[in-house]
């Protein structure tokens, strides 16, 4: 629950918007209520085919003839000699008293309304049912309005709220240090974006639209039922505290079924996720059956859980519905016991201060239904409400996070180029019990080009992930030019370098989109330049749009090579002072790799190169070879040297 206040708090932010809403709500119970009041004008005038300035002026001389006779009454206790009885004629005199206070009451009510209906009411009969027809009409109509405007106003701030949430969690993934992000995985943070925050969204919308707007319409029921004879009301909620119990019990219920669906949905995404990933290995080892065991497993045991939810949201309902039948019934037997046999009490406790006509009880009957909505839905908000609390308690700890690799308090300027990447005593493993990399102690100048080859889990990789500052070492430092990496700001670190992988990734945007994203501010010549020196402007022009030609998704309309030299003409655009290459050159022809050498060729000597590679071709690139096995970088002599 505390997350999900977090999350109200979050809202309170737009309180004159809610403010609004909750007007608007407690016009739609006010009319509510009235519309339901109405009915006792149209079966007095139906019943006794009376206009209501007739019936009002009967009403008049009914509460003079009342007060004459409470008045006559009153004399005469006031008279009688004191006696034995004192104790009885006294609280009479009170019971007297208070009955013609509450005459004159309504005689003032009754005479101050007379002139209005003189005046503005129709004096036939049925051109005032007509009249409270059309104002009932209007009444709806103004209701839907208000009803529809507090809807819309909640739902525009609950959708706010969850946009501001998923870009919260969007921005986390964003700043996550490269191990925590892996630990959530891409189907977390998808699972997280999408229906986690639609989730607390709907509970946000609960709590303050139907949680408010229902309440409102049942006090509103309540108040006129009241009005009529609050101890008649009282009566008749016997059979609320069994009510308030079953829905306490069904809400236990509610939001442990929840929490175990909610779980059930993030393995559903992850089977969903990781089958739709691996399609290509799913399919070459003919694992198709694997996978659809796996999915209809997951996808069994959300039914199931939901099917569990749905019974107890079903069961809801009905049980209000029968509270709420229990309480007509008890308000129907007492009230015809009472006007069937002309008494005002019930096992000597007084219910009404006079007898009550039929259309009277009829309309406190009328209350008493009118309240059945808001109650059964109540049942929804309470599910919307669960929903809301478990949606909150999974992505609030996630934006409490913190990245293990973070910025500096007072990063420090290096210069440029820089001088110097240096590898002091680093150790560093994903798991700290079992280090990847071992004492680690590397040089490399700027200009220099370095491969770095090794074994595969070797810890190649590794050493290019803390260059980047992917990752922090749990031992020993990187520096630039004597400045520990943790001390520099990233966009700076990461401004220096650019990273060419095997695993190409482009977006699903624009040859010229994807060039460009290695320096956003680089102008159309510039990209065009990058694009020529990876040796990739002569294979784009040939395309019908050119720049313009969409990649497809992670670059399907373009082969490896292609792709590839995309992603280098992108690197070259950010003018890095520090280029690397894992294993860029692995999966393209032979034909590319030598178009990529003579590119990498070309820029030796003015930037810092590191290869991470298994081909013989690459080492006579480099100036330097480093061959990492289990964890330990040893320096070797190349192969080959690069030609002069």
């Amino acid at each position: 629950m505390k997350n999900f206040r977090r999350a109200l708090a979050d809202a309170i932010g737009f309180w004159p918007w809610l403010v609004f809403a909750w007007v608007c709500s407690a016009g739609v119970a006010t009319l509510w209520s009235m519309n339901i009041a109405a009915a006792f004008p149209i079966l007095e005038v139906t019943l006794r085919g009376q206009a209501p300035q007739q019936w009002n002026q009967e009403r008049i001389t009914s509460a003079k003839d009342q007060i004459a006779q409470l008045s006559r009454e009153l004399d005469q206790l006031k008279q009688q000699p004191a006696g034995p009885k004192d104790r009885v004629a006294s609280q009479r005199i009170i019971d007297v008293q208070t009955a013609l206070q509450a005459q004159n009451v309504q005689l003032r009510g009754y005479e101050e309304l007379q002139p209005w209906l003189e005046n503005y009411v129709p004096h036939d009969p049925f051109q005032v049912v007509l009249a409270i027809a059309g104002l009932l009409i209007l009444s709806m109509l103004i209701k839907q309005g208000l009803q529809i405007s507090s809807s819309m106003i909640v739902a525009t701030v609950s959708q706010k709220i969850a946009r501001r949430i998923r870009e919260r969690v969007f921005d986390k993934a964003l700043a996550m240090d490269r191990g925590e992000f892996l630990k959530i995985g891409q189907s977390g943070f998808t699972a997280q974006v999408t229906n986690t925050s639609d989730g607390l969204a709907n509970g946000i919308n609960s709590i303050f639209g139907s949680a408010v707007s229902e309440p409102l319409k049942l006090i509103a029921c309540l108040t006129g039922a009241a009005l009529i004879s609050w101890r008649l009301l009282l009566a008749t909620m016997v059979f609320a505290p069994i009510g308030a119990s079953l829905t306490l019990w069904l809400n236990r219920k509610l939001r442990s079924t929840a929490k175990r669906l909610f779980a059930q949905s993030l393995g559903f995404h992850h089977v969903l996720h990781e089958a739709l990933q691996s399609m290509l290995t799913v399919q070459a080892y003919t694992m198709e059956n694997q996978e659809r065991k796996r999915f209809h497993r997951s996808t069994e045991d959300m039914m199931r859980f939901n099917l569990r939810a749905h019974l107890f949201n079903t069961m809801a309902s009905p049980m209000a519905e029968l509270v709420g039948v229990c309480m007509v019934c008890m308000a129907i037997v007492l009230g015809a016991h009472l006007t069937l046999h002309g008494q005002l009490s019930v096992f000597g406790i007084q219910v009404f201060n006079e007898p009550l006509g039929v259309s009277t009880m009829m309309v406190f009957f009328g209350m008493l239904l009118g309240g059945f909505e808001p109650v059964r839905k109540m049942a929804g908000v309470v599910a919307g409400i669960n929903t809301g609390i478990i949606c909150a308690d999974a992505l609030y700890p996630l934006l409490d996070r913190q990245p293990l690799v973070s910025e500096p308090a007072s990063p420090k300027q290096i210069a440029k180029p820089h001088g110097e990447l240096v590898f002091e005593n680093v150790k560093f493993g994903y798991d700290p019990n079992h280090p990847v990399l071992k004492d680690v102690n590397l040089r490399v100048p700027f200009g220099q080009t370095v491969a770095i080859i090794g074994p595969n889990g070797g810890g190649k990789s590794t050493l290019i992930g803390l260059t980047c500052r992917f990752y922090d070492p749990q031992h020993g430092t990187v520096k630039l030019d004597g400045v520990p990496l943790n001390e520099v700001s990233l966009k700076d670190l990461r401004s220096r370098i650019a990273l060419v992988t095997q695993h190409t990734e482009l977006f699903n945007e624009s040859i010229y989109y994807n060039i460009r994203y290695g320096r956003w501010d680089a102008t159309e010549e510039e990209v065009h330049e990058a694009a020529r020196l990876a040796r990739a402007d002569e294979f784009i022009q040939k395309f019908p749009e050119k720049y313009q030609t969409r990649t497809g998704p992670n670059g399907l309309c373009l082969s490896g090579g292609q792709r590839q030299r995309i992603v280098l003409a992108r690197a070259l655009l950010r003018k890095p002072e520090i280029l690397i290459l894992d294993e860029a050159t692995s999966q393209v022809d032979v034909d590319s790799e030598r178009v990529i050498h003579d590119v990498l060729e070309g820029f030796a000597g003015s930037q810092t190169i590191i290869l991470i590679t298994h081909r013989e071709s690459a080492l006579r690139l480099a100036d330097r070879v480093i061959r990492i096995d289990h964890g330990r970088a040893e320096e070797q002599t190349p192969a080959s040297r690069r030609a002069a």
